[in-house]
């Protein structure tokens, strides 16, 4: 009888310690996922770039996932590489950017949006981004985004420097955001409304090309974490 007795006890002392355990998974889930992430962006940034002809790329947005562990697990092995930067100091964003939109380049950074678009060029350089429930990493930043602020991108050879000119919430059907306007040299940034499962708003900034710079040591630091 006592033996049973003794049995059962270690049996609910087993049982509490896996709740335990499992609590502080659901509990610290987030903030693991926001660590691994924050370092997977910051190894990205200080990589080399590689041009977008070596890299092949996936541009249905239909096939991006949300960010759960295992996600993220698989972008920590992923072997894309980036073929430029972006950044926004005035709301402390900083990401390479990678080509298409495979959700390990999203998690990792940004991810280009059409196959053939070209930085500073006459087109609308469109990329994507995830926003996390912490709005400090990849592109939750762009909530806080006012319109005169600077966007830098850089392939490594030139920097390019575009003016804010529109920061809005729009819905997940207006496609049309991605389009070229005329010859205009802009830049079109997109993530959700908000870092919640299921978000069908969207938010845009939108920039014109006010700048075009040789990439020198001094104002590549811009992009440095």
């Amino acid at each position: 009888m006592a033996a049973k007795k003794s049995h059962k006890s270690w049996l609910y002392r087993v049982l509490a310690l896996i709740l335990v355990v499992i609590g502080l998974a659901l509990v610290f889930n987030e903030q693991i996922k926001t660590m691994a992430i924050g370092h997977m962006e910051k190894s990205a940034l200080t990589t080399k770039i590689y041009s977008p002809k070596t890299q092949k790329g996936n541009f249905d947005f239909a096939t991006v996932k949300a960010v759960d562990n295992r996600e993220v697990v698989k972008a920590s092995m992923a072997k894309q590489k980036a073929i430029g930067k972006v950044a926004i100091p005035a709301v402390g964003l900083k990401l390479p950017i990678f080509y298409g939109l495979e959700n390990s380049n999203l998690i990792r950074g940004a991810g280009t949006m059409k196959a053939d678009q070209q930085l500073g060029a006459a087109n609308n350089y469109a990329l994507a981004g995830h926003h996390m429930k912490n709005d400090k990493i990849l592109f939750g930043p762009l909530a806080r985004v006012q319109k005169g602020d600077k966007i830098y991108l850089t392939d490594g050879q030139k920097v390019y420097t575009y003016t804010v000119t529109v920061r809005q919430k729009i819905n997940e059907t207006e496609v049309y955001w991605v389009d070229n306007v005329g010859q205009q040299k802009l830049v079109t940034l997109f993530t959700c409304a908000s870092g919640e499962p299921g978000e069908t708003n969207r938010i845009v900034v939108r920039g014109k090309l006010t700048q075009t710079s040789p990439a020198t040591s001094n104002n590549l630091k811009i992009f440095n974490r």
